[in-house]
Order: structure tokens, then C-alpha cells, then sequence
């Protein structure tokens, strides 16, 4: 059995999978935390109903979290045969172009990247720590977000810097790469080699970030060197001009860690309505500043799908994924009508019902709804690695 674990940002998920030759999912589980109050739910294949309980502690803080998790888990008897435990890692920088074991010298380098990661890597670090303790004869592999990203043209990772900052790796990373991952794989098995063609993914979650594929391989991507690129998130500022930074530090008299935590976690859609991150709670709002938060929203996704557009020298496909791109037919209408110059156009009554295909016929730009499944990017890659050993 392989073991996938996937500590995000606000959530933490997991999932069981046979080492078969189509790695059959036997469970998938999450741990999530809404209105105070911190759930863990497990379906396992053949049962119609899942297992509910009450965690003690926060879906973000999985050191705390996850040592639950197991207990459930071994107490429905799926603990004895995980030969080895998956763990998503946001940030791989420079050293890891794909999955590798999480020993005393890869945790270090690990734990060296926080700075870049911050609501991210500690999770991860701390995930890890629990499955070893829970399982200790397992071995423990990281799969990277960065990952997929490492062969991006050099152009798309360099900044404007002095050389030497460069050669240091201060260069755009990108990450959601496990996401991107699956769902170029998904446009690989419903498209065959050309992955449809030139292709934009726009995975909308918590965290936000547009990708530009062409043929199933990254091309460029809206996150750089840190989590906090691209357009506004639930709680991140998105880009923003570096100058601010100074200001904030240099004129506002603010400290270096204080514009940190402001710009990870009070920023985003939070910051700019001061009521929520959340999206559903900005579209059941009538405040104007919720209004307005959405708008940005719509407005920086709709611009960075012409830079993409203009990177890749035209559309093709573009994918909605994760949370909000799923299950949100409202914002995939307005971001549909920010690229209508594109081509873009939805057929209202797929889209509303989130079916794959949501574009209207004779749309030159096909428009997809594919659910992500980061799990079993994480599991492939777990088997990728005990297969090279």
C-alpha cells in the first residue's frame, strides 16, 4: 500500500492506494476546519458511508492532526500494509526535480526553503514527522510542486536581477505542480499526445495559480520564486509591485517578519474585503468591498490568461481545477467573459451543472472542468521513486 498525504495551506488530505498496476484507491480522507470547528472524514471503496469525527487541534497544523488521523485509520485496520508514505511538498527549490527520500540530509535542505514556503513547508515537515512515528517501517518519499515546473524555457524563471542573485537560485519556481501534473495527464488521456495543444489551467483554490502548458508541459506559470505570486488568493496578496515591500518596511516603519505575515495571511480576498477569504462567502455577500474583492479576483485571472495566451501564441483548451474552479459555475462565467476576446465561451447549462465540457459549441477555445486528484500525482511519483531504487 502506498500512503498519500497532502498537507495544503488550509486543509489536509490523504489517500490509500494498492500498489496495483492502476494504483486503486482503497480510502481517501480530509481534515478540514470551518467555523471553529475541525472535522476528519474517511470514505473507503465498498462503503456507502464515510466515517465522521471530531479532531482535536486545526486542519493546518498536521503535526497535531494527523497523529489522529492514524488512529482512526488503524482502528479500521488500513495501517498494516502502507510500505511507504507520500508527502506533497510545496517548495523542492534547486536540488529536487522529482521524488526523493525524506532522510536526515533532504529534511534539512527541506526545512532551508520555509522562508520561501511558509504556510506550507512547516506543514509538510511536520506531516512527516507524524508518519514516521505512526509508521515506522515505512519508507517516507517527498514529491515536489516545483517539480513540474523544472524545465520551464530559462527566459520564464529569470528575473531582472544582478547574475549572481540568479546563479544563488533566486529565480521563479512555480509550484501546484502535483496539480498540474494530473491534469495534464487527464488532457493527455482525453486529448492523446497533443494534451490539448496550448493550454491554460487556471487551479483556483485557497491558493491560486495559472499555468500555460504546451503538449501536457509547462511553459510558464503566474507563481515565481515564492507561493505569494500571481493574482490575489484567500489570504496572499498575489503580485504586487516589489516597491510596496520597501515602503511598508523603509517609510511605515514596519518590521520584515510583520509585511511577511500581513502579505500570507491578512492580504488577498481577506485584506480587500475585510470580511472573508473564502468565496463563498463574498458571492452570498451584498458588502460593496466583498464585490470588489471578487471583482479583482475575475480582473487579475482575466489578465494573466492573455499574458499566458500571448507566452503560448494562442489558445487552445483552458482547464478550471481545485476548489473554486470546480464547484464555482459564477466565477467560470466571469473569468469566461474576461477571455471572450479569446474566443472563450460557455454553454450556460453545462456550466452550471460543472459538467467536463462547458464550452458552447463552435467555441474555437474548449473550456474543461477537470477535478485534480494531487493524491495520486503523489502516489505515481511514490512509485515512480520504489521502482528506480
Amino acid at each position: 500500500m502506498i500512503f498519500a498525504l497532502n498537507a495544503g495551506s488550509a486543509s489536509l488530505k490523504f489517500a490509500l492506494y494498492a500498489d496495483d498496476r492502476t494504483l486503486t484507491q482503497v480510502l481517501a480522507g480530509a481534515v478540514l476546519t470551518r467555523d471553529g470547528e475541525t472535522r476528519l472524514t474517511i470514505a473507503a471503496k465498498g462503503n456507502s458511508r464515510p466515517v465522521e469525527a471530531e479532531i482535536k487541534g486545526d486542519a493546518t497544523e498536521p503535526g497535531r492532526a494527523l497523529p489522529q488521523v492514524f488512529d482512526h485509520l488503524r482502528r479500521l485496520g488500513q495501517t498494516d500494509g502502507i510500505a511507504a508514505v507520500g508527502h506533497r511538498f510545496v517548495h523542492g527549490g534547486t536540488a529536487f526535480a522529482g521524488p526523493a527520500p525524506l532522510n536526515r540530509g533532504t529534511l534539512d535542505a527541506l526545512t532551508e526553503l520555509t522562508s520561501l514556503a511558509p504556510a506550507h513547508q512547516p506543514a509538510s515537515l511536520a506531516g512527516v514527522a507524524a508518519a514516521t512515528a505512526a509508521l515506522p517501517r515505512a519508507v517516507q518519499v517527498g514529491c515536489f510542486d516545483t517539480a513540474f515546473h523544472a524545465d520551464q524555457p530559462r527566459l520564464a524563471r529569470l528575473y531582472g536581477l544582478p547574475r549572481y542573485l540568479s546563479n544563488q537560485g533566486i529565480v521563479g519556481y512555480g509550484f501546484h505542480g502535483l496539480s498540474y501534473s494530473y491534469i495534464a495527464s487527464a488532457l493527455q488521456r482525453r486529448f492523446g499526445n497533443s494534451a490539448g495543444g496550448r493550454a491554460i489551467v487556471a487551479h483556483l483554490g485557497s491558493g491560486v495559480s495559472l499555468c500555460a502548458m504546451r503538449e501536457g508541459r509547462s511553459v510558464a506559470t503566474t507563481m515565481g520564486f515564492s507561493t505569494l505570486d500571481g493574482p490575489p488568493m484567500a489570504t496572499r496578496s498575489g503580485s504586487l509591485d516589489p516597491g510596496v515591500v520597501l515602503h511598508l518596511i523603509q517609510s511605515l516603519g514596519m518590521a520584515p517578519q510583520a509585511v511577511g505575515e500581513m502579505l500570507h495571511q491578512r492580504s488577498g480576498l481577506l485584506g480587500v474585503s475585510e470580511i472573508s477569504g473564502d468565496l463563498r462567502d463574498l458571492l452570498g455577500s451584498d458588502q460593496p468591498a466583498a464585490q470588489e474583492a471578487i471583482d479583482l479576483f475575475v480582473y487579475r485571472i482575466g489578465r494573466e490568461i492573455g499574458s499566458l495566451t500571448a507566452t503560448l501564441g494562442g489558445l487552445d483548451t483552458l482547464v478550471f481545477t481545485a476548489g473554486v474552479g470546480e464547484n464555482s459555475p459564477s466565477i467560470r462565467a466571469r473569468i469566461a467573459e474576461t477571455a471572450a476576446w479569446l474566443g472563450v465561451a460557455l454553454d450556460a447549462g453545462r456550466n452550471q451543472s460543472c459538467h467536463i465540457s462547458i464550452s458552447a459549441a463552435g467555441s474555437p477555445v474548449e473550456v474543461l472542468v477537470i477535478p485534480t486528484d494531487e493524491q495520486r500525482s503523489i502516489a505515481q511519483g511514490v512509485r515512480a521513486w520504489l521502482g528506480r531504487r
